[in-house]
């Protein structure tokens, strides 16, 4: 037994210092140097580029592209190719960050790339290299957020290891070459956000391995191909905002794995069909804006996991089905809006839930409005175009996480100055209503922090605009048609996200302040039809950003502003007045 234990104890030390020894040689060897035809391929593709604001290829320097210091930029440990190219902006929003340029053809010399992503740069123009096709190692493209124009070049069906083509957010046209349907090994394939027509290629019937299906935002015409119901691995479907015509293909309701589903915007015709309980693994339906008819079919209660329903802006008709108790459990969110229901109240089992998020838009509801059990989950609200009368003093206690509420279109008659208003509320809709009453509870230090929209337009409020505290976001104060008195406060300038700013249609007098100037993101600016004296503020031409503006109908008297966009407004906006002068209009006298 003792032999074994020190044989055993041999071997493991011949063993340590084998590893030992073949450690230490392997630490002595040069990483290698990137090889010149990659590098050239890589300068190439950076002299294409005219202005690099994200500061990338200014780390492209020296011989070797391999050393770590070529940001973006990876190579394999032992043959020393550029097998990686991955340039991306994760912040699309930023505007001063982009790239300015074409994609250099020399890109397709980098023959052993697997992956080549160039996203975000927002500004590279130009087609896709049909030299692309020799990349035969890829398995990644993506090419996402730039402006990319021309056709999908046919000649990408050659890349037989690619798993991902990703191309949305660029100027793409023509049809999906057919050719993309040789790629067996895809994946993911979104080509969404684009202006690509034509219908789905039949040859996509291939595709068996596809778990993302992105075509969204394109004009992709004919109906949905029954073979997409063959793809048992999809889990994101979304064919949004297209020109798809025809029924929704049943065979769709056999991808028991599907999570996503997108179908919103299209022209598609026919019923929601029943076998829609078969999406065992659903949580958001988006059908909106379609011509569908008929029912919501009861076997959506059996969608265990759905969140989101959207079937908003079709031609559905009532009754709603009755949703046992425990049918859809995790609903969170739900849109019926612009159908051909007549609810005439919430049912109980939409008002009953723990809901985020609850539209009834054109519902034909009547009486009070709803009183719901569990207030405090709600964040949003849409009731607007509805025929509700009351109710508004209690409909608001203890939604302590509602954030928009949009009341707007209704018969509602109470006393707006005798609201309490949630604290985290950011968006009030209560325009075309009777409403009465002065403006002072939804104005004032308490809401200024939190409410970023506020439109009561078209209601009978009276009384006079009260003062902006510091520290307001509104972005958007709508005040038009009412009987609203008195004078625009100095205050207005503590407004500074201000965006839109309608007081029109109401019996303001005194002057334009001046310190409305200040106002550097305004950008519509409606004044017209009150009793305003006195000029238009030079101050006002610090706004540059201005897209409207109407002084229609006062006693404005004086030079308009001589800078744009004031003096490139159509006349009509200065129609009216008592003698305004200067351009669009006639010359000043004197």
């Amino acid at each position: 037994m003792q032999f074994f234990t020190w044989v055993f104890n041999l071997v493991l030390i011949f063993s340590l210092l084998s590893n030992f020894f073949t450690e230490s040689a392997s630490s002595q060897e040069t990483p290698p140097i990137c090889s010149e035809e990659d590098r050239a391929s890589l300068l190439s593709f950076k002299a294409s580029i005219s202005s690099d604001t994200t500061d990338t290829l200014s780390t492209w320097v020296g011989r070797d592209c391999c050393d770590g210091g070529w940001e973006g930029v990876q190579c394999h440990p032992s043959t020393g190719r550029v097998n990686v190219l991955q340039i991306q902006n994760s912040n699309v929003r930023d505007s001063g960050t982009y790239m300015k340029g074409t994609l250099s053809p020399a890109l397709g010399n980098l023959h052993f790339l697997e992956v080549l992503m160039i996203s975000g740069m927002k500004h590279i123009t130009g087609p896709i290299p049909s030299s692309f096709s020799n990349l035969t190692y890829l398995t990644h493209l993506v090419l996402d957020d730039n402006s990319l124009g021309g056709c999908m070049p046919p000649s990408l069906g050659r890349l037989s290891l690619l798993q991902t083509i990703s191309l949305s957010g660029n100027h793409l046209k023509g049809q999906i070459p057919p050719t993309i349907g040789n790629l067996k090994n895809l994946a993911q394939i979104n080509i969404a956000r684009n202006l690509l027509s034509g219908p789905i290629p039949l040859s996509f019937k291939t595709l068996r391995n596809l778990n993302y299906l992105d075509l969204s935002y394109n004009l992709l015409s004919g109906s949905i191909p029954d073979f997409v119901g063959e793809f048992q691995n999809l889990t994101n479907l979304d064919l949004s905002y297209n020109l798809l015509t025809g029924k929704i293909p049943i065979s769709l309701f056999s991808l028991v794995n599907l999570l996503d589903l997108s179908l919103s915007y299209n022209k598609l015709t026919g019923y929601i069909p029943d076998q829609i309980g078969g999406l065992k693994s659903l949580t958001t339906l988006q059908l909106s804006g379609n011509q569908l008819t008929g029912n919501v079919p009861l076997s959506i209660s059996k969608l265990q996991k759905l969140w989101n329903l959207n079937v908003s802006r079709n031609g559905l008709s009532g009754p709603l089905p009755a949703i046992p108790i425990k049918g859809i459990p995790a609903l969170l969110s739900i849109d019926l809006s612009y159908n051909n229901l007549s609810l005439g109240s919430v049912p109980d089992w939409i008002r009953s839930r723990e809901l985020k998020d609850v539209r009834l838009a054109g519902c034909k509801l009547k009486g009070d409005l709803p009183q719901f059990t569990r207030p405090d989950s709600l964040s949003s609200i849409d009731l607007s175009e509805n025929c509700l009368v009351d109710g508004i003093s209690n409909f608001f206690t203890n939604m302590s996480s509602l954030q928009e509420v949009k009341l707007s279109n209704n018969q509602l008659r109470f006393d707006i100055s005798k609201i309490k208003l949630p604290s985290e509320l950011s968006s009030l809709d209560l325009h075309g209503n009777l409403l009465i009453g002065s403006l002072t509870t939804i104005i004032n230090s308490m809401t200024s922090s939190s409410l970023e929209v506020i439109d009561v337009s078209n209601n009978y409020i009276s009384g006079h605009i009260p003062e902006f505290v510091e520290g307001s976001s509104l972005k958007v104060l709508n005040l038009g048609s009412n009987n609203i008195s008195g004078s625009i406060p100095d205050s207005i300038s503590n407004l500074i996200e201000l965006e839109m700013l309608d007081i029109s249609r109401n019996h303001i007098m005194g002057k334009i302040p001046s310190s409305l100037g200040q106002l550097q993101k305004l950008q519509w600016l409606d004044v017209s039809i009150n009793g305003i004296t006195g000029q238009i503020p030079g101050s006002l031409s610090q706004i540059t950003n201005l897209k409207h503006a109407s002084f229609r109908a006062n006693r404005l008297c004086g030079e308009i502003p001589q800078t744009r966009p004031f003096n490139i407004f159509p006349p009509v906006a200065y129609a009216h007045n008592l003698c305004l002068c200067g351009k669009p209009l006639g010359p000043c006298k004197g």
